[in-house]
C-alpha cells in the first residue's frame, strides 16, 4: 500500500508507530517548544489573575526589595518552604500569611510588599503579566547558547515594549506632566498602563520618536524621520527585518512557487496525494456502520466497496473476517475516495479508556499504489486520533507489511503498557506487533510543506551571505607540493563565511578507560550537595501534569542503569543525558525556585569534572 514499495497482496494492515516526536521540554526541538511555552505562559497568567489577593502579593513580593526599617538590602522575598519539583497540583493552597518571615533577611513578606497594597487589581495583573513574561524570557535566553541570540531576545523584548508605550493612547509620554517632568530632571512613574506586554517580535520598523515640530504630539507613521537608520538600534549578526518579509513573502506567495503535476526526484512522499486533494481529486472520510441511525446508502456502499479493496489486496485474510470488522459497529475506517469510488482504507477500533488504537486492515487498490496515498492516509487517521485525544497506535504488520508501517514512524518499541493492550487487541500468527507515538504538536497531513518552507527559508539566507562575501580566493595549491592535509582555520576566507572553530576534546576510545572514567564523575556528580532533586526519576502521582510538558524526562538513577548496561559509547551520549536533566528542570520550574538554581550549580560542577577528566577542552 505505501507510496513507493506498497502495501503488497497478502498484507494484513496491522501497526502504528508515528513520527518520532520533537523534544519540546527535554531539550528538543526548540521550535516546538515556542508554541507550548506561549500557551503555557497564558494558562499560568489566567490561574495568577484568578487567586485571591494575598497569592497575587506572594508572587510579586519575590521580585520586591523588602521595605522594613534598617535599611535592609534584602532584593526579594524567599518563602521558608519552597515548594517540591515538580510542583504537586493536590497541595497547592491559596493560603498565604502575610507575616511569613523571608528566609533571607527574617522580614515578613508584608514588609515586601508594603508600596503594593493600594493599587487596583487591574493594575496588580498587569504587572503579575509582567513578572511571567520576563521569567519566560529569562529561561529562554538561559537556554540559547549562542551569544548573538541571547542579545537578540533582549533587544527584542525592550523594542516590543518601547514600540507598544510609543504607541498607546493612554501612554504617560503624552502627558504634560511627564514631559515637564523630564525636562525638570524627574521622571513620574507610572505603572497603570492597560496594554500588557507580549513577548513578541513586530513586523513593523520601529521608529523613534520626531522631536519636533511641537512638544507632545504624536508623530504620524507616515511622516519621514531624520536620521531614523542612524539611531535605529542594530545588534551583532541579527537579520534584517526586510529580508525575513521578502523570503516569507516568496514561500508564501503561490506565484512564487507554482503548482505543476511534474514533481521534483527530492518531493515527500505525500506531495502528489495532498495536491490532488487540495484539487478535490481525493476524499478522506471517516465511516461506521452503525445499528442505532437510519442506514445511509452512500455510507453502506463505501463500506462494501472497502470490504472489497481488503478482500482483494488481502488473498490470505478470510472474506468472512474482513466483513465483520469492516461492518462492525464497534469497529471505523478512514476511507479513501476518488471519483465516488472507494480505493482504499485504513480499519481500526479505538480504545479510549485504554489510550490507544488497533489498526486492523490497511490497503490501497493495486491500480492506485506508488502515489503517496499510502502516507497521506496515515497521516489523516493521526491527525483524527489527535483530534480526538488518543495518541497511540497499535497494530500487528505481517512481512510484506512491516516496510510501510516503519515508513510512517513505527517501531518494534512498544510504548504502551503491556497490561493496557493484553487482551483488547487481536492476535495474529505470524505477524509482528508494532506501534507508534503520536505527537499532538504536529500537523502531520502539513508535516512535509512546513519543513520544504524551512529548507527554503535557510536557502535563501545562505544565498545571502554568499553575496556579502565578494572576494573571490584562489584555489589552494600547497597539496601540489605534497601536503596531505591542514587546518580548517588556514583555509582564505573559510571565517569570513561565519565559520567558527568547534571546542574538540579527546574522545577515549578504550571502553573499559571510557566506562571508568564516566563512573567516576557520575559518582561525583551523584555526590554532590545539589544533586538531590535529580536523584530518580519524577513520580506521575506526585505530579500528574509533569510529563505532558517533559516528554522525554532523566535523572541520575537511570543514568547509573546506562551506565551499568554499558550504553554510553561515546562522551557525547553521557553529555546528552546529564545535559537533559538540567534542560528538564530549568523548563519546567520557574527560575527562583530552588530546583532551578541546583540545576545550574550542578550544571556548572558537572562541566568541570569534565574539564578536569580531559573530555572536552578547558
Amino acid at each position: 500500500m505505501a507510496d513507493s514499495a506498497g502495501i503488497q497482496q497478502g498484507s494484513p494492515a496491522i501497526g502504528a508507530a508515528g513520527l518520532v516526536p520533537a523534544a519540546p521540554g527535554a531539550g528538543g526541538t526548540e521550535g516546538s517548544g515556542a508554541a507550548g511555552g506561549s500557551a503555557r505562559i497564558a494558562v499560568k497568567k489566567a490561574q495568577l489573575r484568578s487567586s485571591p489577593r494575598p497569592k497575587k502579593l506572594e508572587k510579586l513580593g519575590v521580585y520586591s526589595s523588602c521595605k522594613a526599617e534598617g535599611a535592609c538590602k534584602c532584593n526579594g522575598w524567599k518563602s521558608q518552604n519552597p515548594p517540591p519539583t515538580p510542583p504537586r497540583t493536590d497541595q497547592q493552597s491559596n493560603t498565604v500569611n502575610l507575616q511569613e518571615p523571608c528566609r533571607s533577611c527574617s522580614h515578613t513578606l508584608g514588609d515586601h510588599v508594603t508600596h503594593l497594597e493600594n493599587i487596583s487589581e487591574e493594575e496588580m495583573n498587569r504587572l503579575l503579566g509582567i513578572v511571567l513574561d520576563v521569567e519566560y524570557l529569562y529561561t529562554c535566553v538561559h537556554k540559547e547558547e549562542d551569544a548573538d541570540t541571547k542579545q537578540c531576545f533582549l533587544w527584542i523584548r525592550f523594542l516590543s515594549m518601547l514600540e507598544e508605550e510609543v504607541y498607546s493612547h493612554s501612554s504617560p509620554i503624552w502627558s504634560q506632566d511627564y514631559l515637564a517632568g523630564v525636562s525638570g530632571g524627574q521622571i513620574p512613574i507610572h505603572t497603570g498602563s492597560t496594554h500588557p506586554h507580549k513577548l513578541t517580535c513586530r513586523s513593523s520598523r520601529f521608529t523613534p520618536l520626531q522631536t519636533h515640530p511641537s512638544i507632545g504630539e504624536k508623530r504620524k507613521p507616515s511622516e519621514p524621520l531624520p536620521y531614523e537608520e542612524n539611531k535605529r538600534p542594530r545588534v551583532v549578526g541579527d537579520i534584517p527585518m526586510d529580508l525575513i518579509n521578502e523570503v516569507m513573502a516568496t514561500i508564501a506567495d503561490p506565484a512564487a512557487i507554482p503548482e505543476t503535476s511534474l514533481l521534483s526526484a527530492h518531493s515527500a512522499r505525500d506531495e502528489a496525494a495532498r495536491l490532488e486533494e487540495r484539487r478535490g481529486v481525493i476524499e478522506f472520510h471517516v465511516i461506521g456502520n452503525s445499528l442505532n441511525q437510519k442506514p445511509n446508502k452512500r455510507i453502506l456502499m463505501w463500506l462494501v466497496g472497502l470490504q472489497n479493496v481488503f478482500s482483494h489486496q488481502l488473498p490470505r485474510m478470510p472474506k468472512e473476517y474482513i466483513t465483520r470488522l469492516v461492518f462492525d459497529p464497534k469497529h471505523k475506517t478512514l476511507s479513501l475516495i476518488k471519483d465516488g469510488r472507494v480505493i482504499g482504507g485504513i480499519c481500526f477500533r479505538m480504545f479510549p479508556s485504554q489510550g490507544f488504537t488497533e489498526i486492523v486492515f490497511c490497503a490501497v487498490t493495486s491500480n492506485e499504489q506508488v502515489k503517496g496515498y499510502g502516507t497521506h492516509l496515515m497521516n489523516h487517521l493521526k491527525e483524527y486520533h489527535i483530534k480526538h485525544e488518543i495518541l497511540n497506535f497499535l497494530t500487528y504488520a505481517d512481512e510484506y507489511a512491516i516496510g510501510y508501517f516503519k515508513k510512517q514512524g513505527f517501531s518494534k518499541d512498544i510504548k504502551v503498557p503491556k497490561a493496557k493492550y493484553v487482551g483488547y487487541i487481536k492476535d495474529y500468527e505470524g505477524a509482528t506487533l508494532m506501534g507508534c507515538e503520536l505527537n499532538p504538536s504536529i500537523p502531520y497531513t502539513e508535516f512535509s510543506v512546513i519543513i520544504k518552507k524551512q529548507k527554503e527559508i535557510i536557502k535563501k539566507l545562505i544565498e545571502r551571505k554568499q553575496a556579502q562575501i565578494r572576494k573571490v580566493y584562489p584555489g589552494l595549491s600547497c597539496f601540489k607540493e605534497g601536503v596531505r592535509q591542514i587546518p580548517i582555520e588556514s583555509i582564505p576566507g573559510i571565517r569570513e563565511t561565519g565559520w567558527k572553530p568547534v571546542g574538540k576534546g579527546k574522545e577515549l576510545k578504550d571502553p573499559d578507560q571510557l566506562y571508568s572514567t564516566l563512573k567516576t564523575i557520575l559518582q561525583h556528580v551523584k555526590s554532590h550537595p545539589n544533586a538531590w532533586p535529580f536523584m530518580e526519576p519524577v513520580k506521575k502521582t506526585e505530579a500528574p501534569g509533569y510529563y505532558q510538558v517533559i516528554r522525554f524526562p532523566m535523572d541520575l538513577k537511570t543514568m547509573s542503569e546506562r551506565l551499568k548496561s554499558r550504553y554510553y559509547t561515546t562522551r557525547k551520549l553521557f553529555m546528552a543525558d546529564m545535559q537533559r536533566i538540567f534542560t528538564n528542570c530549568r523548563e519546567y520550574n520557574p527560575p527562583e525556585s530552588e530546583y532551578y538554581k541546583c540545576a545550574n550549580l550542578l550544571e556548572k560542577f558537572f562541566y568541570t569534572k569534565i574539564k578536569e577528566a580531559g573530555l572536552i577542552e578547558k
